[in-house]
This record gives C-alpha cells, structure tokens and sequence, in this order.
C-alpha cells in the first residue's frame, strides 16, 4: 500500500461543512460537521485515488504545499 499525504481545505457555511483537495480536481465532499466533511473527504480521497490507479494514471504526490490568506480592495 501507498500513502498519500493530501492537502484538505473545509470550508464552514450556512448548510454545514464544505470539503475538498486541490490536488484531485473533482474531489469534494460535504458534512454536517467538520468532522463528518473530513471523514467524508478521507473517503472521496479514497476512492479518487484507487480509480485513478485502476486506471493506469499517476497521482502526484504535492511536495510541499502553502496555506495563506489574502486581502484584497473592491
């Protein structure tokens, strides 16, 4: 078995939970909590990852990654 190191971006709103990777396009999931979003997550991961191997495709791992915040004047 392999092991991934993914980056995992949840996002709260008004409904609950919003969850995906930036490394795997389409990879997104939802949860009531932000538990239940990264749990969920886990699981897309998961799946996303197998296909994708199935598949004969690679998956990149990301070597490094960076979370900032930007302020921005409209």
């Amino acid at each position: 078995m392999e092991v991934f190191r993914m980056t995992a971006v949840v996002e709260k709103d008004e409904d609950g939970y919003f969850a995906f990777c930036p490394e795997l396009q389409g990879c997104y999931t939802q949860g009531a909590t932000h538990e239940e979003a990264l749990d969920n997550l886990r699981d897309a991961v998961k799946l996303h990852l197998a296909d994708r191997k199935d598949s004969g495709e690679s998956v990149k791992k990301p070597s490094s990654v960076t979370l900032t915040t930007l302020e921005v004047t409209v």
